[in-house]
């Protein structure tokens, strides 16, 4: 009988090695993901986009 009370002990023991591991992995993890968040600008400015008369009439043709 007291081959199985130590068996017992080394699996608890491998048990909670197993579920200690995954939940450092799960809040690492997630410390990562929320620290690599982007931060979204309200209006990127940019220069290259000009509505010219070509432009309006095409976007006047879409709404016939």
């Amino acid at each position: 009988m007291k081959k199985q009370a130590s068996d017992m002990g080394r699996r608890q023991l491998l048990k909670a090695l197993a579920i200690g591991g995954a939940a450092g992995a799960v809040a690492s993890v997630s410390a990562s993901a929320s620290a690599a968040a982007p931060k979204v600008a309200a209006e990127p400015k940019s220069d290259n986009y000009r509505e010219t008369e070509h432009i309006r009439r095409y976007y006047a043709s879409l709404s016939k």
